[in-house]
């Protein structure tokens, strides 16, 4: 988007630009770098975001707010026609709402208050042609682009100015991704927003006539210190806060025949990470489990577990790190995420927690968790379940399943992910085929080792089902009502039935007991208040 980032230590593909304190110039030659410039701002708009777009008659302003409007439309024939005679022209995209103003004829500021300005920006983006006409109308905050005539009939200069604000270090990200598509040779390919995980990472689908990417936006995580010694939810349950896991984790996996994404280029210091795309086929269809698709998905675990990888695993030489070590899937990790149970979920519910109550629950829970420690550990991708599993159709044994989003992995139990896959939080798997999932791979390991514990395993597989089950309805519920993504709510009848299943093996009966007692004193407090 631009050239030289200002940091001297790559060259970007689209133009050039200087840096002031205040302001981003940004320098294009013709039509084409103008839309790539507003792909990019694409990327890194918000709702609440205002862009203020000023400059001359025929500067090009409807030209870059059509190409801004239509790549956060991911449609290039999307009709986006020019505001100037209604001022107003809405948008209903899939991610947000966009607006865009045309204020030339605004014949008073006042009349701002009739565009509804303030009530679009408190769910979607707006843009705003010749913002001056405004007068101090328009909300603090706004990113203003000027755009300036410059060398040739196409050549403008744009200038980004955001004082104040975050949109110095939102640009600079953006020109970032930009110059590392440029290094992968990819320096004219198209942006689009890809949906991705719950965590703070990003991720793009890149494409040019001859290839696809994705593109994984992921800065370094800015944990809040926790009260434990200082240190962060993130840091005690092992969730990967650079790019290095990802790239080993993915390295390992190829060299043992397993189809994970090839790297194609990275920043792992600035947690940018350009990958292979496997293409988007589910092991799901119409929201329900396809039989077949999810055996093979329990067949690799198989293989997975018996390859032994980790926990040394070599990263690439240019990352200067030499090697990563997988992290130890260990007792304090998996009790500090059943324990979201009793941080979140339970007081979704009214349920007050009590400190004896976190006595009681830690009590039940330390024996079962010694219990699945006492295995060999194995590599844990730790959310291996549909969203991270890419149908190949066509492709033969492993080839078959695409293996994403494995940053998280960890050295733990094999019974796992056999509960991420049979369990999947995000799709119904009914209890039939979750009983077929679990003998599948009994079956299959048993065929393979003679010595193999299938009780062993079936009581591991309740255990560590309980776990993710407790840890995924208390993030679920931080999602909705800390991070604002009220979506994870509707999942959660899903692993509470879940959860139900997996208490009904004799190993869990105590806390099966200790959980229905806490929801009959919920329900007897509610049945209370009623009267």
């Amino acid at each position: 988007m631009g050239g030289g980032t200002g940091k001297g230590h790559h060259a970007s593909p689209v133009g050039s630009a200087d840096r002031y304190p205040d302001e981003i110039r940004v320098h294009v030659d013709d039509i084409a770098q103008t839309q790539r410039l507003a792909e990019d701002l694409a990327m890194i708009v918000a709702p609440g975001d205002c862009l203020c777009l000023s400059g001359d008659l025929g500067a090009g302003k409807s030209t870059f707010a059509r190409a801004l409007i239509r790549a956060l439309a991911d449609d290039e024939t999307l009709d986006v026609p020019s505001p100037t005679f209604t001022l107003v022209q809405p948008y209903a995209l899939d991610r947000f709402d966009v607006v865009h103003l045309d204020l030339y004829r605004l014949e008073e500021p006042e009349e701002m208050e009739e565009l509804g300005l303030e009530d679009a920006l408190e769910t979607g983006v707006a843009l705003v042609e010749w913002p001056e006409k405004a007068g101090g109308s328009l909300p603090q905050g706004c990113l203003a682009v000027t755009i300036e005539h410059a060398d040739g009939p196409e050549g403008r200069t744009f200038v980004l100015r955001g004082t104040g604000t975050d949109w110095p270090a939102r640009i600079n990200r953006t020109r970032d991704i930009r110059a590392l598509l440029a290094r992968a040779g990819m320096g004219d390919a198209v942006r689009r927003y890809l949906q991705g995980d719950a965590s703070p990472r990003r991720y793009e689908v890149v494409s040019t006539a001859e290839r696809s990417a994705i593109l994984m936006n992921a800065p370094t995580l800015d944990s809040p210190a926790g009260t434990e010694g200082g240190e962060s939810y993130a840091d005690i349950v092992h969730l990967a806060q650079d790019m290095h896991a990802i790239v080993a984790v993915g390295d390992a996996l190829r060299r043992e025949g397993f189809s994970a994404p090839a790297t194609l280029a990275a920043d792992l210091a600035a947690g940018l990470l350009l990958q292979e795309d496997l293409g988007r086929g589910a092991i799901v269809d119409g929201g329900v489990p396809v039989p077949d698709r999810y055996a093979a998905a329990v067949d690799l675990l198989v293989d997975l577990h018996d390859a032994r990888i980790g926990p040394a695993l070599p990263l690439p030489d240019e990352s200067g790190s030499g090697a990563y070590q997988v992290p130890a899937y260990d007792a304090r990790a998996l009790m500090t995420e059943a324990e979201l149970f009793l941080d979140w979920y339970l007081p979704s519910l009214g349920v007050s927690v009590t400190p004896a109550m976190r006595a009681e629950f830690a009590a039940l829970w330390e024996p079962l968790i010694a219990r699945v420690q006492e295995q060999t550990p194995v590599l844990v991708l730790r959310d291996y379940h549909s969203p991270n599993l890419i149908w190949r159709e066509g492709r033969s044994g492993h080839a078959r399943l695409g293996l994403v989003d494995y940053q998280d992995a960890v050295m733990g139990s094999p019974a796992y992910d056999l509960a991420s896959i049979s369990m999947d939080a995000r799709v119904t798997v009914p209890p039939a085929l979750e009983r077929q999932l679990v003998e599948r791979y009994v079956a299959t390991r048993r065929a393979g080792y003679s010595g193999f514990d299938a009780d062993r395993l079936r009581g591991d597989y309740a255990i560590m089902a309980a776990q993710r089950a407790h840890k995924v309805l208390g993030v679920f519920v931080r999602l909705a009502h800390r991070d604002g993504k009220p979506a994870y709510l509707a999942h959660l009848p899903r692993v509470r039935d879940y959860l139900g299943r997996a208490l009904e093996h004799p190993l869990l009966t105590p806390l099966a007991k200790w959980i229905v007692a806490i929801e009959a004193a919920r329900d007897a407090m509610g049945e209370q208040e009623r009267r």
